[in-house]
């Protein structure tokens, strides 16, 4: 809730309006509509995750060790999720497991995507969760405000674009993905007593559209 607010997003409007929140070492997606969460998921895989994946593959695929650092380093310097114009080969020097003396490999854009696939699919994979319990009604409204991403995590190249490709539905990413959650969770202490009712718990927002006047 947190990020649609910093996100500017018409929550409290009869539309439906979904933000996948890509942090460090989790994940969360909502589809809200009038003030309300009408469907959440969430899965413990997030940023660090990514890195992760990265460091596992240079270990496995050509032997050579690597800091979280540098992990993190290559992930946003060449790291991407779906290809882009933009590509480029990433020189990367760790510390070869075999001799333990330092080495220097090549990585492939394209390489670099098969490594860090898995955590991005099972990502998606909750977005599309949380898109199947949506009811068809705010459904088509996604189909129009489109998915907005935040989250560090989000800054991944290319992401924004392999959840659109996956889901069929438009995502925008934010314009301060990394402050949107911080910006959202500010407006609500600022204007805590007119937003009270939103963290308080209730029924889940009907989704039967307000007759037109």
């Amino acid at each position: 809730m947190a990020a649609a607010i910093g996100a500017s997003l018409p929550i409290h409007e009869p539309l439906g309006n979904m933000v996948i929140d890509v942090g460090g070492g989790t994940s969360e997606m909502a589809v809200i509509s009038m003030g309300g969460i009408v469907a959440l998921q969430a899965v413990r895989i997030g940023g660090f995750d990514i890195d992760a994946a990265i460091s596992n593959h240079l270990r496995r695929a050509h032997g050579v060790a690597v800091g979280e650092r540098t992990a993190e380093e290559i992930k946003i310097a060449v790291g991407t999720a779906f290809r882009t114009d933009e590509e480029f080969k990433a020189e990367v020097r760790g510390r070869d497991l075999m001799s333990g003396l330092p080495r220097t490999v090549v990585l492939e854009p394209e390489e670099l995507r098969e490594a860090v696939d898995e955590p991005i699919m099972r990502i998606i994979g909750a977005a599309k969760q949380a898109l199947a319990e949506t009811p068809p009604e705010l459904a088509q409204d996604l189909l129009e405000m489109g998915i907005h991403l935040v989250g560090g995590g989000g800054m991944l190249r290319g992401f924004d674009l392999r959840i659109e490709h996956e889901t069929g539905v438009p995502v925008r990413l934010a314009e301060m993905p990394l402050e949107t959650v911080v910006l959202g969770a500010g407006r609500c202490l600022e204007s805590f007593d007119r937003l009270r009712e939103m963290f308080l718990d209730r029924p889940r927002p009907s989704t039967q559209r307000r007759p037109y006047t």
